[in-house]
């Protein structure tokens, strides 16, 4: 039996902050509001294609909402949400490009080939360019669409870029993590170069922006400069709340009583973030387009606790599939919902805005088959049951194998070394190593992480790799019951099988000396050419298993390219 050790913390402390009397099983924590009259007369189907504004932001802890009991002001994200719907039962993955590549092909990454870790700058790697995307989708159906802010989705070549993707603009950064200011990014000592680009080029004047208010500006300008007679899509990524940890100073002001200064610098970003949104919803209600607007809003993954994040009192963090790195922040506000002001306990995934937005929008999803995601829009809308019964969080073939996993352990059918998770219903099972699992309160001590970080921490060790909670029951995953019931065990295993034999291979190539900045002109931007790129599409194999290659003029040019970049190095030395 699991032991869990508590220091510095008590059971009254924890009555006080109202987590133990907080019931997961109730429909809402605020009471249900009666149908507004004007809701009666809206036709079944909107009488024009709604405007979509998609917000998703970066590393926002679960906690890290007002309206989840959190100690950070987010006014807007509060009212939006109490007017709108919860999303309490929403599911993301538990790092960038995985979610970001889900919710832009409705596709778990087992079938994009996105299976394992992000995508790092100096990688041939993209957003496979056989996938039809949603701003695709979109553009179909007559909307106009933009994307503002973070990327990650590749761009080794221009043919990986948003505008080639699907989006008529584009201003951000295709890189996972850039100075909020100055815009520069570096993957490693002496790698760094500048990432804010417009549309394909390089926008080296709005250096020195905060990215947060750049971005919410160039919402206001795409609305100001659109009609609301045409439906548009603008996806608005925030680089908002990733480290490094910048605001400016008069929100941090705010927080100056909060002991510990990574949460501080991380609430102040989360304040500012929630601004911007209240001026993006401003701008949808000065020109016109709100009445016919639907707003999604999202996290990534889970909030980073070294970097001030808080996902309390979930269990895990960013980078795990513990519940604190796959449940998400999630609602949808809208004029056009149905039931509006009420919380949905309904299952939904990120894969599930493809089809749920193409089908708003009157899209035709008959050409793109094999989705993972579902429509769920009458869940979200009228408080239908979910169609989602189940989400494959993801299998992971290149995760460093569990130490104590094996086929025996997994009745023969499946290697519970491999890192891999799935939800059936109200059941969970992870195998493998699911990532650093203590649970983690708000770093609100000047000490943290001293003695809040070992505030309840498992202490039977973890020579185990299968866990099994209910999660419906036990939401925190403190009861692991895989002795108790390995029937549901062997079910789950079984699921895995069956969706690890539909995953294409991994995605995962070596980095390229020739994606150095240096080499583009001080900035991080597209670097293959149409041979390059034939030769690395041809790679699909995963790094750790591929043989070496033959030589050839490409291998030769890399050689080349990597005794420059060495020479370079030892110059800047």
């Amino acid at each position: 039996m699991a032991v869990y050790a508590l220091t510095g913390f008590s059971i009254v402390s924890l009555l006080s902050f109202g987590y133990l009397s907080w019931d997961w099983m109730k429909p809402s924590l605020v009471a249900d509001v009666a149908t507004d009259p004007m809701e009666k007369s809206l036709p079944s189907a909107f009488a024009r294609p709604p405007h979509i504004i998609f917000i998703l932001t970066d590393d926002q802890g679960y906690h890290d909402v007002g309206y989840h009991g959190s100690d950070i002001q987010t006014p807007t994200l509060d009212r939006l949400a109490a007017e709108g719907v919860k999303l309490e039962n929403y599911y993301i993955q538990p790092i960038c490009t995985p979610s970001r590549s889900q919710l832009i092909t409705g596709r778990y990454q087992i079938h994009t080939g996105l299976q394992h870790s992000i995508i790092r700058p100096r990688q041939p790697n993209c957003l496979p360019l056989d996938q039809v995307t949603l701003p695709q989708k979109l553009q179909e159906a007559g909307y106009s669409t933009h994307m503002v802010g973070k990327w990650h989705l590749g761009f080794y070549k221009k043919e990986c870029l948003p505008t080639r993707r699907g989006f008529d603009t584009f201003l951000g950064s295709l890189t996972g993590n850039v100075d909020y200011y100055t815009y520069d990014n570096c993957d490693g000592p002496g790698v760094c170069g500048y990432d804010l680009h417009e549309g394909e080029d390089v926008a080296w004047d709005q250096s020195g922006k905060y990215s947060t208010f750049l971005y919410a500006q160039r919402v206001n300008k795409i609305l100001a400069s659109h009609s609301p007679k045409e439906p548009i899509f603008i996806y608005v990524a925030f680089q908002a709340v990733h480290t490094p940890l910048q605001s400016p100073k008069e929100y941090i002001y705010r927080y100056r009583s909060m002991g510990n200064v990574a949460r501080r610098k991380y609430a102040a970003m989360v304040t500012c973030m929630d601004e911007a949104v209240k001026n993006i919803t401003w701008a949808l209600k000065k020109y016109g387009y709100y009445d016919n607007s639907v707003i999604v809003f999202s996290t990534d993954n889970g909030g980073q606790t070294f970097s001030g994040g808080s996902n309390w009192p979930l269990r895990g963090r960013k980078g795990t599939y513990w519940e604190g790195g796959v449940r998400g922040i999630g609602f949808v506000h809208s004029p056009l919902i149905k039931r509006k002001r009420r919380t949905s306990w309904a299952l939904v995934h990120i894969t599930d805005w493809y089809p749920t937005l193409v089908s708003l929008a009157r899209g035709n999803l008959s050409n793109v088959p094999g989705l993972d995601g579902y429509n769920v829009w009458p869940a979200i809308s009228e408080g239908k049951e979910s169609p989602r019964t189940e989400i494959l969080h993801n299998i992971d073939p290149l995760y460093n194998h569990a130490k104590y996993g094996s086929l025996e352990d997994g009745f023969g059918i499946w290697n519970t070394a491999v890192q891999a998770s799935i939800r059936v219903g109200e059941w969970k099972l992870l195998t493998g190593d699911p990532g650093y699992s203590d649970w983690i309160p708000p770093q609100t001590l000047t000490n943290f992480p001293g003695s809040w970080w070992n505030l309840e921490r498992l202490t039977d060790g973890l020579r185990k790799s299968v866990w099994l909670f209910n999660i419906t029951a036990d939401p925190y995953e403190r009861y692991d019951l895989s002795d108790q019931r390995p029937d549901v065990v062997r079910t789950l295993l079984m699921r895995l099988v069956h969706y690890n034999r539909t995953a294409i291979p991994v995605r995962y190539p070596a980095e390229n000396p020739r994606a150095h900045p240096d080499f583009n002109g001080g900035a991080w931007g597209p670097w293959a050419s149409e041979d390059d790129a034939e030769e690395w599409e041809g790679m699909g194999e995963p790094l750790k298993s591929r043989n070496k290659k033959k030589k050839c003029k490409i291998c030769k040019l890399r050689s080349f390219f990597r005794k420059l970049n060495t020479r370079l190095m030892s110059n800047r030395i």
